[in-house]
C-alpha cells in the first residue's frame, strides 16, 4: 500500500514537471514568436531608420552642392562688378572727374554691401547645416587689430568719428580660426560704425584674462560706442536671424540681420561667450570672450622670417600663365597682374592649362594662376597632371587657386591637389599681390 502510494505520488509529481515544463515550452514558444515578431520589427526600423538616413545624406550633399554651386556663380559676377569698379577706380586717379568718382564710389558700396549680405546669408545656411568647421592657424593679436584698423579707420574718419584701440595682452602669439575671429569683430564694428551719428565714437578695448588651461590664453574684446542704441526687448532678439530694430529700418540704415546671428554663431563656434548691453538712445556695449591656444616660438619666428621684404616689386617682370575660362574674369584679372608689372598669358581651360606647360621649355612660367570651374578639365585635375610630369622643374611650378570657390574646405582641397596657394574671387587686389608675393619668395 505505501509502495502504490508512493507510485502514484511519483506519478503526479512526473506529470506536474511535465506540465510545468509543456508550460515553459509554451512560453518559449510564444516568447520566441514574440522575439521574431521584435525582430522584424527591429529590422524593418532599421531598414526605415537606414532609408531616413540616407535620404538625409543625400539631402545633407544636395544642400552642400546648392550652396557651393550658389556661392561660385554669385561670386563670378560680383568678381566683374567689383573688379571693373576697381580698374575705373584706378583709371580715375588724378582726373577732375568728381560727379563720376562719387557715383563709382556708391557703386563700389552697394557692390560690397550686396557681397556682404550675399556672404552672411551663405554662411548661416552652412552654419545651420552643420558644414561650418573650425580652421585653427597662427595669428598675432597686433596683426588682428592692425587688420581691423585699417578696415574701420577711414570709414570713421568720413563719419568723423573718434576711433580708439587699446590692447593689454601679454601672450600676443595664438593659434586659433584667424578667419572666424576677424568676421565677428568685422561685423560688430560695422554696426557700431553704422548706427554711431557723426561726432560720436567706437572703442575697442582689448584685455588678456587670466586663463587655469595650461597652454591657453582668455581675451575679453569690449566694442563700446555713442550710438543709436537698443531697445531693452530688441536686445533679446539681436541674436535671431533676420531681425533688426525698428528704428534701423526706419533710419534707412542697410542690412540684412543676419551679421549678429553669424556674430554668435561663431563666437559658440569657438567656445567663446558674448554679451550686450545697451540703452535706446545712448549706445552699445559688446563684450566677446575667447579662448585661444599659445603659439610656439618656432611659428611666429618662422613667420617673422616670411613676412621680411614683401615688397611687391619682387613681381616686376614675372611671367603668369593665367587659367581662366569666363573672358571677364580673366580681364580683369590680366589689367591687375599687368598694372603690377606682371607679363600674363591666358588659356581657357585646365587641358589647355597642362598641354602649354608641356609644350613649353622649363622657366617659361614662373607660376600659373588656376581656375577651378573650367569646361573640359577643372582646375584639381590639371594641378594634379602638372604635378605627375616626367619633367620636375614643370611639375614643381608654384600654382595657386583664384577661383569663386571660397569657403574653408575649397582652401584646403586646394593645398591637397597640390596647389601652393588659395585667392578667392571677388579679387582684393592687395590680397592678390600679396599672395603672389608669398610665393615668389618661396622659390
Amino acid at each position: 500500500m505505501c509502495l502504490h502510494t508512493i507510485f502514484i505520488a511519483a506519478g503526479f509529481f512526473a506529470l506536474s514537471i511535465i506540465s510545468i515544463i509543456l508550460v515553459l515550452l509554451r512560453k518559449a514558444r510564444k516568447a520566441e514568436s514574440v522575439a521574431k515578431l521584435a525582430a522584424n520589427d527591429t529590422k524593418k526600423l532599421n531598414d526605415k531608420l537606414e532609408i531616413a538616413l540616407k535620404k538625409a545624406e543625400t539631402a545633407s550633399l544636395a544642400k552642400t552642392n546648392f550652396l557651393n554651386n550658389m556661392s561660385h556663380d554669385i561670386r563670378t559676377p560680383m568678381n566683374a562688378i567689383l573688379g571693373y569698379a576697381q580698374l575705373m577706380e584706378d583709371e580715375l586717379k588724378g582726373k577732375d572727374l568728381p560727379e563720376t568718382s562719387e557715383h563709382l564710389e556708391k557703386l563700389q558700396q552697394s557692390g560690397n554691401l550686396l557681397l556682404s549680405i550675399i556672404n552672411n546669408v551663405l554662411d548661416m545656411a552652412r552654419i545651420e547645416s552643420g558644414r561650418m568647421e573650425i580652421d585653427e592657424n597662427y595669428a598675432r593679436i597686433e596683426d588682428i587689430r592692425q587688420t581691423l584698423f585699417e578696415i574701420f579707420d577711414d570709414e570713421a574718419k568720413k563719419k568723423n568719428l573718434a576711433f580708439r584701440y587699446t590692447i593689454n595682452v601679454e601672450h600676443e602669439h595664438i593659434l586659433t580660426d584667424t578667419t572666424k575671429v576677424k568676421e565677428i569683430f568685422v561685423n560688430i564694428l560695422s554696426n557700431a560704425i553704422k548706427y554711431t551719428p557723426s561726432g560720436g565714437s567706437v572703442t575697442i578695448n582689448v584685455d588678456e584674462l587670466i586663463c587655469d588651461e595650461p597652454g591657453y590664453m582668455i581675451v575679453r574684446t569690449r566694442v563700446s560706442d555713442t550710438g543709436i542704441g537698443m531697445s531693452q526687448d530688441y536686445q533679446t532678439k539681436i541674436f535671431d536671424a533676420f531681425t533688426r530694430e525698428r528704428n534701423t529700418t526706419m533710419s534707412k540704415i542697410t542690412g540684412s540681420g543676419l551679421g549678429m546671428p553669424i556674430v554668435k554663431k561663431y563666437v559658440d563656434l569657438l567656445g567663446g561667450t558674448i554679451d550686450v548691453k545697451s540703452e535706446f538712445g545712448k549706445g552699445s556695449t559688446f563684450t566677446v570672450t575667447l579662448k585661444h591656444r599659445i603659439a610656439d616660438e618656432g611659428y611666429y619666428t618662422e613667420k617673422h622670417v616670411e613676412e621680411l621684404e614683401t615688397d611687391s616689386g619682387i613681381l616686376e617682370g614675372r611671367n603668369i600663365l593665367l587659367a581662366e575660362d569666363n573672358d571677364l574674369n580673366a580681364e580683369i584679372a590680366e589689367a591687375i597682374l599687368e598694372r603690377a608689372g606682371l607679363k600674363i598669358e591666358r588659356v581657357e581651360d585646365g587641358i589647355q592649362c597642362v598641354n602649354q606647360i608641356m609644350e613649353m621649355p622649363a622657366g617659361t612660367y614662373d607660376m600659373i594662376l588656376m581656375d577651378i570651374q573650367m569646361p573640359k578639365m577643372d582646375g584639381y585635375k590639371a594641378t594634379q597632371a602638372i604635378r605627375n610630369l616626367p619633367d620636375k622643374d614643370k611639375a614643381c611650378i608654384p600654382i595657386i587657386a583664384m577661383t569663386a570657390n571660397a569657403f574653408e574646405e575649397d582652401k584646403r582641397d586646394a593645398i591637397e591637389a597640390g596647389m601652393n596657394g588659395h585667392v578667392a574671387k571677388p579679387i582684393q587686389v592687395d590680397k592678390l599681390l600679396s599672395t603672389l608675393v608669398e610665393i615668389t619668395m618661396k622659390q
